[in-house]
């Protein structure tokens, strides 16, 4: 991992470890399947068995996105990590089907489920280790903008509360004698975790189709006004488009038409070194600057302007209804 960044290697370091607990804790569930013979238990097992494969995948993904850009993919390989949080959800939305009807078999085919106290210590030690680990997915994934890890984490988040209803379940058993209660609890956290697995593909599918993040475009739009230059004279068909944990973002600059290719250049350059002072995600600008036209003079703040052909009419304030249309502003 020499030459990965600091972000990337911390990101491969702690799906390494996360995989690790993982495969620990696939083989202390089927051990407390073994003692118990509890569907509830299998179904949390079986979960593991997609935690494995998911977290094996989504590690992958990680040292894939990590490759510098090449001539086939000129912005990088970052949306790997979305194909992966749509293969974990395609793995756990299966699972969920499948415990749905291993629960609902059972009550054709009832089995008597053993050494209850046991299998409710595993479940406990389990469940609290995934619970630690999801926090500490999801939190460093938020922070790395890894859409694979916080995927990871939502997962095991999902299989921390499959472990609860299973101990609710063990608990139930011990108390009223009723087997019945393990074959309601399977076929109920089946019917949870499948909706968690539609959820993520859900999720994946909106990334890999671009779809239009509107809460970074506003943060955006509120830094471009709040430190905006006389020059700016105005930003429009404004684009923002996830690759894993870089940001591009694509739009057209109006400035002076008679500004020189350098003085334009150092104006694309100070808006491409704001945004990315403002924001924590990776920022890669892609800015075209137009030149101004008669009508840029109604909205143009520059008042030491030797051209001007008409008065300042109002300081027009970018939003969404402006910046994202490929057009370029004018007081009407």
């Amino acid at each position: 991992m020499g030459d990965l960044s600091p972000q990337h290697s911390e990101k491969i370091r702690t799906m390494t470890v996360v995989l690790l607990v993982g495969i620990a804790l696939m083989v202390l569930k089927f051990v407390a399947y073994g003692y118990t013979s509890s569907g509830a238990v299998l179904t949390d097992a079986v979960e593991s068995i997609v935690n494995v494969l998911a977290g094996s995948f989504a590690l992958y993904s990680l040292y894939y996105a990590a490759r510098p850009k090449d001539e086939d993919h000129p912005y990088g390989h970052g949306k790997i990590e979305f194909l992966s949080t749509g293969v974990e959800g395609g793995m756990v939305f299966a699972a969920g089907l499948a415990m749905m009807v291993q629960g609902a078999l059972s009550f054709v085919k009832p089995h008597t489920i053993q050494n209850i106290s046991l299998g409710f210590i595993l479940t406990v030690v389990s469940g609290a280790v995934n619970f630690l680990l999801a926090g500490i997915l999801m939190r460093k994934g938020k922070r790395l903008h890894s859409s694979s890890m916080i995927a990871d984490g939502k997962h095991l988040l999902t299989d921390t509360l499959s472990s609860a209803g299973v101990l609710l379940g063990l608990l139930l058993i011990w108390l009223t004698g009723y087997f019945w209660v393990d074959y309601v609890i399977t076929v109920i956290l089946g019917g949870f975790i499948a909706y968690t697995g539609f959820h993520l593909i859900r999720e994946a599918v909106t990334n890999l189709l671009d779809k239009a993040d509107y809460g970074k475009i506003e943060h955006l739009i509120e830094v471009l006004n709040a430190k905006r230059k006389e020059s700016w004279i105005d930003i429009h068909n404004l684009r923002v488009v996830k690759y894993g944990s870089v940001v591009h973002v694509d739009c057209h600059m109006t400035l002076p038409w008679y500004f020189t290719l350098e003085e334009a250049h150092a104006e694309v350059d100070a808006v491409d070194k704001l945004a990315t002072a403002e924001f924590s995600h990776e920022i890669e600008f892609f800015i075209h600057s137009d030149p101004c036209i008669p009508t840029s003079c109604s909205v143009c703040l520059m008042h030491q302007c030797q051209v001007r052909q008409h008065a300042l009419v109002k300081r027009l304030e970018w939003d969404m209804s402006n910046v994202l249309p490929d057009k370029k502003h004018s007081a009407e």
